[in-house]
This record gives structure tokens, sequence and C-alpha cells, in this order.
């Protein structure tokens, strides 16, 4: 077992990875822990625990503008968030009960590492998107910061880009501040009955183009709807497609009466009040069907929306199949048995058939060693990716190995 660090300020962190790179020990650095089970195993000397680094050091509710270190729970932000009526917009997931943990864990520098973002990722845009600014401390044991508290900061190279979704292996985030918005007054959710899943992106796709605004768009076929817990879903004893309106109530209900009459006639109609569309879009965002069926190996497989049911279709056969659609049709989440390499060379000629790119999101470590977890860049990609690992950790000492076998 790992020898862990829990550092309690960028001092400590600083020291440690100076350390680390001067005997190039490899250090896996992680928050709670709750998306360990994300990218290939490591093995690593050291664990580099941040869950020391907890606390809101900065919310300015006027200024839509929050700040915390690292290792701060999202449990923690959210309850400060909504004591001023205001939310993370991009709707992070708790993917902690996906990968076997207890529910709510899981830290603001753990989101932004992986750029997780859930169904309102379509209006709202991904995690980082609302990344503004951060302090950490590079590979060679440097500190160093980028970005600011407002989105035009335009100082220097966008690095907040970069580093989300770089899963720690380019530096070690230790403060990170976040744009915030005004959590909505209403929500309403149009849900359309035993539509195919081609029939239900065209739905989708009309509800995304009319002006009403989406924030979210889904398609569950039967076999998931059945288990979600509204009941509305599990009792259609059909497939579920689901859009989602949010905002001032009466602009809610107006929108949601002009989107209904728009799709009448594609498939029976029902409507979900504020308790029942929270529920069911934390289902979705927390991917509760695949949380359900833990045996299960997960993909998520990002295409064109109008390829998604093609790309289903196509791997209809593989062994205990559970797929379920978001973002309009481009996300398409994919479980099957795991075996040797979770059906990895069928998923992705089906993908590059289409366009697009596939994760494994979710396997046993043996299958994660055995098949590129992410999509395998093209020799361009893989060469800048490479300069820009060896320009932050040039001796390859922060979470080794995570994103791709050779760093």
């Amino acid at each position: 077992m790992s020898e862990a660090w829990r550092p309690t300020d960028d001092a400590q962190v600083c020291e440690a990875v100076a350390w680390a790179s001067a005997e190039q020990v490899p250090l896996e650095v992680v928050g709670q822990g709750s998306k360990r089970g994300w990218g290939r195993p490591l093995q690593c000397e050291r664990d580099l625990d941040l869950s020391g680094l907890t606390g809101i050091t900065l919310y300015e509710p006027g200024e839509l503008v929050l700040s915390a270190r690292a290792g701060t729970g999202l449990s923690e932000i959210r309850e400060a968030l909504a004591a001023e009526r205001q939310e993370l917009a991009f709707e992070p997931p708790d993917l902690a009960p996906f990968f076997g943990r207890p529910p709510g864990e899981g830290t603001l520098g753990g989101t932004i590492a992986t750029n997780l973002a859930g169904p309102r990722r379509i209006k709202a845009g991904a995690a980082r998107d609302h990344f503004l600014g951060f302090h950490a401390v590079s590979g060679r044991g440097e500190r160093f910061k980028s970005g600011g508290r407002v989105m035009k900061n335009v100082t220097g190279y966008d690095l907040p880009k970069l580093l989300a979704g770089s899963f720690g292996t380019l530096g070690v985030m230790t403060d990170l501040t976040v744009k915030v918005l005004p959590a909505a007054e209403k929500q309403r959710t149009l849900l359309l009955f035993g539509l195919e899943a081609a029939a239900a992106v065209e739905a989708l796709s009309a509800a995304l183009g009319s002006p009403h605004e989406v924030s979210g768009a889904a398609h569950l076929p039967a076999a998931v709807a059945a288990g979600s817990s509204v009941d509305f879903v599990a009792g259609a004893g059909a497939a579920v497609t689901a859009v989602r309106l949010e905002g001032h109530g009466p602009s809610v209900e107006a929108r949601c009466a002009a989107l209904r009459e728009e799709l009448a006639g594609r498939a029976p109609l029902e409507e979900l009040h504020s308790l029942r569309t929270r529920a069911l879009w934390r289902e979705i965002a927390d991917l509760a069907p695949f949380v359900a069926r833990p045996e299960l190996a997960v993909w998520r497989i990002s295409v064109a929306p109008t390829e998604g049911p093609k790309v289903a279709t196509s791997l209809e056969d593989l062994p205990e199949l559970l797929t379920f659609f978001d973002w309009g049709g481009g996300l398409l989440w994919l479980g099957t048995a795991p075996g040797e390499t979770a059906g990895a060379e069928r998923v992705r000629a089906a993908v590059a058939a289409v366009g697009g790119h596939a994760t494994l999101l979710r396997a046993p470590a043996r299958v994660r060693l055995a098949v590129p977890v992410f999509q395998p860049p093209d020799p361009l990609a893989a060469a800048l990716s490479r300069r820009v690992k060896e320009g932050f950790d040039p001796r390859g000492v922060l979470n080794p190995g995570r994103m791709v076998a050779e760093r």
C-alpha cells in the first residue's frame, strides 16, 4: 500500500512535489478518491492526498465568483451556493456511488481536473468554461498561477482550459476559482413516451433547435426508464424521452406550453414539475442506471447526435448491453459485460465509422491496463501532449500513466 502525504497548505504541497521530482518518485494525486477508478490504474510509491486542503476562501454572490481549496467537497460548495440561491451551472455529477463510494464525496479540484459536467452542458457549457483561475504546483515543485476572477482575463496563456481535464498530470491545483450563476426559480420536464432512439433524437433536436432554451435533453430506453425513482418515468412501460426547461416561473410555463404544442403528435406527452424534474435529472447526471449495475463496464461515447442511435444499434449484440442518451443524443452511455477488453475493439470501430471518441469510464483494473482508457489521439496530438507534459512535469512524477501508458 502506498504511503500517503496529506499536506494542509501550498508550501507543503510544493515541498512534497519538489522532493518527488528530485528523487524521481511518482505521486498519485488524489482528493477524496471518489474518481480513483477512472483512468489507468497507477502503481505509485506515494499518494499526495489533497483532502487536507479544504475550505471556501472567497465567495462573492454579487460578483458570481467563488474560490475554494482543491480538497473542498462539492457538498460544502453546493450548500453555500444554495443559501444564496446560486449553483454551479455546469451541473457536476456525483460519481462516487458509480465508482462504489458513498454519495456526497468528490471535490472541486477533482471535478475540474476531470472536466466533469452534467446534462446542462448543452446549454451552460463544460466545467472548463466556468473555470476562472487557479494556484498550482508544477511537477518541478514550482508554484504557478493563472487566470483571475473574471471571464475576460486575457493575460498570458489560458492555462485553466489546459489543466481542466488533465487528470492531475500537469500540476497539483491547490486553490481554484469558478464562476457561479443564479439557480433556476422553476424547472419543468416534458416526457415523450415510446419513441425509438432515432425518432427520440429527432424530437430532441427539434426541441434544442427551438427558441425555448432547453437545458436538458435525454432519451432513456425502456429498460433504463423502468429503474427510475420517478413514478411517471418508471411506470411508463416504454422508452422515455425527456426535455428540461428552467428559469423564471412565468417564462418556464410559457415556454413549456409552446414546446409541448410543437412536439405534439410525435408521441404521448406528460409533464414533470420541479420536484420530480430535479430527481430525474440528478439520476441522469449521476449515472444511476449504472450505479444499480456495478458489474458492468461503462463507456462514455461522444458522437454527432444523429449518429448516436446508429452506434447503439451497431453494438446491440454486446453482452448485457445497457444504454441511454444525453446531450440531445450526442452522448451515449453504454454498459456491457467487462470480459477481457469490455468490447473495446467493437466500440472504437463503431465510433471511428461515424467520427467521435469513446472513453472507458469504468472497468476492472485488468481491463483498464489491457486497453486504452481514453480515445487514442492522432500522432500529431500525441506529440503535442508529450511536449506539454514534459514542460509541466519533465520527470513524470504527477499521476504517471493515468491517461496514457507512457506518461
